[in-house]
């Protein structure tokens, strides 16, 4: 609808011209927005204002001249009218609206989706958590933004990839490993100091009893080195499957898992500071390896190698990035903790220096979660150290309640996430607020087959269709396509998660005043199905690109 009134105002302003009302043809792009205030009409375009200067006539004659050249064969507007300094409102008429329920019924699952992206290919890589420990509720919020980026992306035309960068190298695991085995020494009677700087979750202890299981005391006999190395190997092994396993329950599933270690084994990190070193661009200070990423816009030069010769993890991530623009992805999408932030600068700096243009790189931080129970901070360390695990949370309140709720803000606000809300079958509970319309039209449907209606036959008219809050609900359905590329464009999958909640805001309002299966008119119980069954689809669309499922019963 937005997109006919841009066309029919277009055609105006060169119909305008053309008479010669206007004396410049530089038409400046129409703009139309719906007003915040319903009384100001459906849409409204300031086109008058913006182009005052350049026609050297006052906004009001403008608006003048393009009403009076608008065409409208469809009888699509039911009034417009000229506003403040020379604004124009356009009223819709509510006949107009009803298309729009042919085109949902039309398009069905595909309703919203556009060719925007033209296929062009984007990696959206997302959690990516060190295989240090298991996933905790941060990474599920995560893994619900990055998965579901990933979805609006595909449904607007982009080819996307999905995958989870494995950080199976350098200190981290190696401190895993020496965990691990001094957790499996005490196993055996060992008196040992557990360090610090060791992780320190009940979960490494498990792991160490798995070993022994498996091994029974065979790594005593061992080099420590050796014993430590073999026990990172099989805990990160372990606690990978763990964290695959918990995705998956989570409703996020990869296309490639990459490894850093592979990285370092194929010798594309020797071969990035080499060619970087022949460059000029990483240079030695100090006895450490150094990037110039203060010549690409970073504050100041970046450690690649450290005077130990221990790679850092930058050197790693430059040579991931380049790698991943040279299997040909024309976008990479980054998902990070908002921690993170300070690391944007170097990266994109170091794809400039590669050849690539950092605008290609986007980078999504994401903010912390606060876990409530009935409004109090809750702890459930009771596997996993000081986190709260995100299998802890989805067996509680389940996979729905927690992307839902995770996407119910932006994720660059923190989010307070209340379980004994999430379980709620209420209207408090968000999701269950909009998967009950889902489920409450599936019975009305039921309901109408008992009746002898097939609720899937298409009225021969919707012209009945026309009580104010029905209209309210063709208009709000409109809008889903926008919304969808909206969220696309900016990255933002809560924008769906709002506007899910405002059409199930709508329908309540719709069916808390009228009978959509009445008792004496056939024809407006078909045409209310209609309309209802749109609301339906629209729901489950939106659902889908969350990764929530519709139910038919709740």
């Amino acid at each position: 609808m937005k997109q006919k009134i841009k066309e029919r105002v277009s055609q105006a302003l060169a119909a305008a011209y053309e008479d010669g009302e206007f004396p410049s043809s530089a038409f400046p792009a129409v703009a139309v927005e719906a007003p915040k205030v319903e009384a100001h009409g459906d849409f409204s375009t300031n086109i008058s204002m913006v182009m005052a200067s350049v026609q050297k006539m006052a906004p009001r004659k403008i608006a003048e001249i393009i009403i009076r050249h608008l065409d409208d064969p469809e009888h699509m507007l039911e009034n417009t009218e000229i506003a403040g300094p020379g604004f124009i409102n356009f009223f819709i008429s509510p006949s107009a609206w009803h298309p729009v329920l042919h085109e949902i019924h039309e398009k069905d699952a595909a309703y919203g989706a556009s060719d925007m992206g033209k296929g062009k290919r984007v990696q959206v890589e997302f959690v990516s958590s060190n295989p240090t420990g298991p996933l905790h509720v941060g990474h599920g919020r995560g893994a619900a933004v990055g998965d579901s980026v990933a979805n609006i992306l595909s449904f607007c035309g982009y080819d996307v990839q999905r995958e989870y960068y494995v950080n199976d190298s350098g200190r981290q695991i190696k401190t895993l490993g020496r965990s691990v085995f001094l957790r499996y020494q005490e196993l055996f009677g060992k008196e040992i100091t557990f360090p610090e700087d060791c992780y320190q979750g009940e979960y490494v202890r498990d792991l160490a009893m798995k070993i022994r299981e498996d091994e029974g005391d065979a790594l005593l006999q061992k080099d420590e080195d050796q014993a430590t190395l073999h026990c990172a190997h099989m805990a990160t092994a372990d606690i990978l499957a763990g964290i695959k396993e918990d995705l998956e329950d989570f409703g996020v599933l990869f296309d490639r898992w990459y490894s850093e270690q592979g990285l370092y084994d194929s010798g594309k990190v020797d071969q990035m500071i080499s060619a970087f070193r022949s460059q000029g661009i990483i240079y030695e200070k100090d006895g450490a390896l150094w990037f110039k990423t203060s010549d690409y816009g970073d504050e100041k030069d970046r450690v690649v190698v450290k005077n130990d010769g221990e790679t850092t993890y930058f050197a790693s991530d430059i040579a991931y990035h380049q790698e991943k623009f040279e299997r040909g992805f024309d976008r990479v999408i980054d998902v990070w903790g908002a921690d993170h932030h300070g690391y944007i600068p170097r990266m994109k700096a170091s794809l400039a220096a590669s050849g690539h243009n950092p605008d290609q790189l986007d980078v999504i931080l994401v903010k912390m979660v606060n876990l409530l129970r009935d409004g109090q901070p809750v702890s459930m360390s009771t596997r996993a150290g000081e986190f709260v695990p995100l299998q802890d949370v989805v067996s509680e309140v389940g996979r729905d309640a927690a992307r839902f709720i995770f996407l119910t803000r932006h994720y660059e606000s923190p989010l307070d996430f209340d379980l004994e809300l999430a379980k709620k079958r209420t209207n408090d509970n968000p999701v269950f607020y909009v998967q009950y319309v889902h489920a409450r039209i599936a019975n009305i449907q039921v309901k109408g087959h008992e009746r002898g209606i097939d609720p899937s036959e298409a009225p021969s008219d919707v012209s009945m269709v026309t009580a104010p809050e029905e209209i309210e609900l063709i208009k709000a359905m409109s809008r889903y396509p926008e919304v969808v590329e909206a969220a696309g464009a900016l990255m933002e999958p809560h924008r769906i998660t709002y506007y899910l909640m405002d059409l199930a805001s709508a329908f309540h309002a719709y069916y808390n005043k009228h009978r959509v299966l009445t008792d004496d008119d056939p024809e407006l119980t078909r045409g209310r199905l209609h309309l209802v069954r749109a609301v339906q689809k629209v729901i489950r669309n939106g659902l889908t690109l969350l990764g929530v499922s519709a139910p038919e019963k709740m």
